[in-house]
């Protein structure tokens, strides 16, 4: 495995979550119902930085594993990393959030803005693209 491509990607999507998050942060936080002083409470508990190491051992974790399966169909390719990335993330991922989402009771924009979040193209292209 090209672990380098594996730390790219992952360092690539965490990159993107922030970015992500901070656009879409007014929404995220309405539909999660807080508040950005009920956020800002929380930042300053002890281990507030742990979700954020959380997130980033997943993107790895994602991009390993995406590594793995990329590699054993052949699909080295910017475009091959893409659709198939695009397949595991409707297959996996969204079914997923979808169901613990509606068994949680949670506004259906957590899982279209959440969702979003863990939408696995740009690793795809990445890894497809730096190979093997």
């Amino acid at each position: 495995m090209n672990y380098l491509a594996i730390v790219i990607a992952a360092v690539a999507a965490w990159l993107f979550g922030a970015g992500w998050y901070m656009a879409l942060g007014k929404p995220w936080m309405a539909a999660l119902g807080t508040t950005p002083e009920k956020m800002e409470e929380l930042r300053r508990r002890p281990g507030a930085f742990l979700p954020f190491v959380y997130a980033f051992v997943a993107e790895l974790v994602m991009a390993w594993i995406l590594a793995g399966l990329l590699g054993h169909i052949g699909a080295l390719t910017v475009r091959g990393g893409i659709i198939s990335a695009a397949f595991c993330w409707l297959g996996f991922v969204m079914p997923t959030m979808a169901v613990n989402n509606i068994f949680a009771g949670r506004d259906a924009r957590l899982l279209l803005i959440d969702g979003g979040h863990w939408l696995l193209v740009l690793m795809g292209a990445i890894i497809g693209g730096m190979g093997m």
